[in-house]
């Protein structure tokens, strides 16, 4: 019987995950050169990626088209979607992530789920496997539609090379307006490569999406109303205030009102936190005076916070004796947490600027005496004895830059010491993940903000912990000569679990030791044109600092030694109340909490 000999020429014909570039007219477009071309419409600077097979014919468009747009190719899938969050933070303007499919897609969901938690706009294109093999496990084949559909604000997967210009330009639309969030566009290699011969600006077929929300006057009346009775309110300004960009709206009713302004931890900026009217973050581990303001207010206004369960602790004793107002852009989020009294669904800043029309000054006189009372009561402190503290750092830190660096944290201790620590002071300067609490955040981020703001100086604040799960993107700030600062708060601990299990579970240690943890310094100079320093002693701190601020060539790492074992106060325990707050180290054993770290 003759041999059956497979012909290299007959196994890519038969190979389902082999495309052989299809034999179109030079003179049409792909889907993947559509695409590129529809993207610098929208007018995207970076793209933030990694290719792959199912992705190659977008990332071949990046050549032929000869876009401006500058392709950023990342260590990992993830950082490129936390470079993408940090860029859309500063800047305001979706961040692009090009990844491609099976696990390139999956890697990406972190950091899809981060930017949707905290309402970042963001447009992630993943390559997919041609339309016939969709659902035959093929190579790299991932459900990514489905797998990302409860972290998305939408969702495309393209059917049709001519549907590309249309499906992107409404994902742009979707990612932007309303409430900002992630938005995923899923396109099968074939129609990235097959011939696309539509208008490259169509229009959008959204017939179910309005974004444009018409406040009731009289809901602002009633706002309105409620204030002029109130002496003792405290305006609360959450991540909604700044996407909105209220901050000068925010500022000219707190000075009108005289009313105090605290923030949650994403609206640090919203106000400045140097004002005589700011309280500073309030909530888990708020300032202990933000924290009292709540207990005893007759009034609080909400703007674009989602009242959270880090600031509310018990909803049910949640500002109780007070008048509830929530303005929010998300009417899903009015009455979610708490029942509120009067409430304004619709764009931060116009309501804001509207409510300012109907308001004059309250007498607040002896309220604001009291809080700041509180404030030189219970000020922000630490003991500087006993090793290298992380808030000692901070302090410095914060000193050095004068409150005007952008600033970046991963999660865990050093996060909430760098909010209590690190005063902002101008809008879009402070970035964090919030509702997701992704470690391995802070690092790339800050490296998306630096692109986004190159003229300005950025800090990543970090934890040992979180900083080894995306320090890989070392390499991609070294290619692009990215002068961005990390600050490794180094305790060789997971420090906020450590924390809690010495306050809630007998001081049981489990899981928290970082035992084999690099020379942070010394891993820094291993990469081309990164800088690695390290400070052990207090008295280190400004000097070396100072070295880390002159050094623009590159990324530099300060690695910090830090005491192992200290905790983050004030506190609020997971599932308490705010009257429940620690202010300091507790004298007695702790219930074990009800909710998470």
């Amino acid at each position: 019987m003759e041999a059956l000999i497979e012909t290299p020429e007959a196994k890519i014909a038969t190979t389902p995950d082999i495309q052989v570039r299809p034999n179109v007219d030079p003179e049409v477009m792909d889907g993947a050169q559509a695409l590129v071309k529809r993207l610098e419409m929208e007018g995207v600077e970076y793209i933030w990626g990694l290719s792959g097979g199912a992705a190659i014919p977008i990332f071949d468009a990046l050549v032929t088209t000869g876009t401006k747009i500058k392709l950023v190719l990342v260590r990992h899938e993830q950082g490129a979607t936390h470079m993408a969050d940090g860029y859309a933070r500063v800047t305001g303007k979706p961040g692009v992530v090009l990844v491609t499919s099976g696990p390139g897609a999956t890697n990406t969901i972190t950091g899809i789920m981060t930017a949707h938690m905290d309402s970042v706009p963001m447009v992630v294109i993943t390559g997919q496997t041609i339309s016939s093999m969709l659902g035959k496990d093929a190579f790299q084949e991932a459900d990514v539609f489905g797998l990302t559909m409860p972290v998305v604000k939408h969702s495309y997967m393209i059917r049709d090379p001519n549907e590309i210009p249309r499906v992107t330009k409404e994902a742009f639309h979707i990612a932007r307006t309303g409430r900002p969030g992630p938005v995923l566009i899923d396109i099968p290699k074939d129609m990235s490569s097959g011939p696309c011969t539509a208008e490259l600006d169509p229009p959008m077929d959204l017939p179910g999406y309005n974004p444009e929300i018409k406040t009731d006057l009289s809901s602002v009346m009633d706002i309105a109303q409620a204030l002029s009775q109130s002496r003792k309110p405290v305006l609360l300004a959450g991540h909604g205030a700044l996407i909105a960009d209220a901050s000068h709206e925010l500022m000219q009713l707190a000075e009108t009102l005289q009313a105090p302004v605290t923030t949650t931890l994403l609206g640090k900026g919203a106000f400045p936190e140097t004002h005589p009217l700011s309280l500073g973050m309030l909530g888990m581990h708020g300032t202990a005076y933000a924290n009292k303001a709540m207990v005893e207010c007759d009034l609080v206004m909400s703007i674009g916070s989602r009242y959270d369960d880090r600031i509310v602790g018990q909803p049910a004793r949640f500002c109780r004796n007070a008048t509830r107002i929530h303005i929010d852009i998300d009417v899903a989020e009015i009455h979610k947490m708490i029942n509120v009294h009067h409430f304004a669904v619709g764009d931060a800043r116009a309501i804001l600027s509207e409510l300012h029309k109907h308001v004059s000054r309250l007498d607040t006189a002896d309220w604001l005496k009291h809080l700041d009372g509180y404030k030189k009561r219970f000020p922000l402190s630490y003991k500087k004895q006993g090793g290298l503290k992380m808030q000692h750092v901070l302090d410095v830190l914060d000193e050095m830059t004068e409150h005007r660096a952008i600033i970046s944290t991963d999660v865990g201790q050093h996060q909430m010491w760098a909010a209590q620590f690190c005063l902002s002071v101008d809008p879009h300067t402070w970035l964090s993940s919030g509702g997701a609490g992704t470690m391995g955040y802070g690092f790339p981020a800050a490296m998306g903000a630096q692109f986004g703001c190159p003229d300005k100086p950025v800090w990543a604040i970090v934890g040992d912990g979180g900083f080894q799960m995306t320090m890989c993107e070392l390499a991609t700030a070294c290619v692009h000569k990215l002068p961005v600062k990390i600050l490794v708060l180094n305790n060789h601990y997971l420090g906020m679990v450590r924390q809690w299990q010495e306050l809630f579970f007998e001081d049981r240690q489990s899981g928290v030791d970082l035992e084999g943890n690099p020379d942070f310094a010394k891993l820094a100079d291993c990469f081309p044109g990164a800088k690695g320093f390290t400070i052990k002693r207090q008295a280190d701190i400004r000097r070396v600092l100072q070295k880390a601020m002159d050094y623009n060539d590159g990324p530099v790492v300060v690695n910090a030694e830090c005491v192992k074992e200290d905790n983050v106060y004030p506190m609020i325990p997971a599932g308490k109340a705010l009257e429940d707050m620690l202010i300091d180290a507790p004298k007695y054993r702790l219930e074990k909490p009800t909710g998470s770290t």
